[in-house]
């Protein structure tokens, strides 16, 4: 059986089966069989496919079939155009995630300094920003240790060193620090799904960690923790950065001013969304 024929049919499958890129799926699953690029697959679909291949295939087919994501199914995403490992254990990097590393990077106007990023998961947000920071200390945590050495896996395979990832439950690992806060910038990317959202039963959701995706009071707990917290772990002028729901960004927005933020500001995703709201940790004049 041909390459070809092989895409046809699994692509027919994921879409009866209400896959939303039927033929991407079926691509990329194909592609980490064989071990080649989606171009391959263009220009040699003629090419016959080893029956080992075929059912190595079909097995990821049918698992996508039943709503698994890709990204779990082959364990790499990638992120910022970084190739990232994953796992059950921590959530799937998206495209609307890249606003955040993109206001953090637009911060971080000196040469060098410190950023915290909470709630690491895969390390994508952490991996990104030292990618493009060179001389900039960042740091990891998450409450998972699955978590934390997957983000150190993933720190080894693209040889980013100036990132550490370590265990703590927000910012439980730097009580001691509070007299001397260091960080120039805190990110976090914290769950924000209340736990009766409709969409916690559809795509790839589903599969992933509930415990980093629901929070209390209608999925403001954390990001309302993280505003009354972090201000005391910044540095003169330091800067906090949430990720949040498309309809939480006014809530946020009151969060930070109550809080003595100023600058407070919401920026908007890929689709137009409200997804990232910043303040700076100066005091009123």
């Amino acid at each position: 059986m041909t390459l070809d024929v092989l895409l046809a049919e699994a692509t027919a499958r994921l879409t009866q089966t209400g896959s939303a890129t039927p033929r991407l799926d079926a691509e990329v699953l194909l592609c980490h069989v064989i071990g080649r690029d989606r171009t391959w697959l263009y220009t040699w679909g003629d090419r016959d496919v080893e029956r080992w291949q075929r059912a190595r295939f079909a097995a990821l087919v049918a698992a996508r079939a039943q709503g698994e994501p890709v990204a779990y199914l082959i364990g790499v995403r990638e992120f910022w155009g970084l190739a990232l490992m994953t796992s059950p254990d921590t959530l799937i990097p998206r495209p609307d995630t890249e606003t955040l590393v993109e206001a953090a990077l637009a911060h971080a106007s000196t040469p060098s300094g410190t950023l915290l990023d909470l709630g690491t998961g895969t390390g994508a947000i952490a991996l990104a920003f030292a990618s493009e920071r060179p001389n900039w200390h960042v740091v990891g945590v998450d409450v998972r240790p699955e978590a934390v050495t997957l983000a150190k896996r993933n720190a080894q395979a693209l040889r980013i060193s100036n990132v550490c990832f370590e265990r703590s439950d927000w910012f439980s690992a730097f009580v001691s620090q509070v007299n001397t806060p260091t960080f120039d910038i805190i990110v976090s990317n914290p769950p924000y799904i209340a736990a009766d959202d409709p969409h916690l039963k559809l795509g790839d959701v589903r599969f992933e960690p509930r415990s980093a995706l629901v929070a209390g009071s209608e999925g403001m707990a954390d990001l309302l923790h993280l505003v009354a917290s972090a201000r005391q772990f910044l540095a003169v002028s330091g800067w906090l950065m949430l990720e949040h729901g498309h309809t939480q960004a006014s809530g946020v927005r009151a969060a930070l001013s109550q809080a003595g933020y100023n600058n407070v500001e919401s920026l908007r995703d890929l689709a137009g969304h409200e997804r990232v709201t910043l303040g700076c940790s100066n005091k009123p004049i």
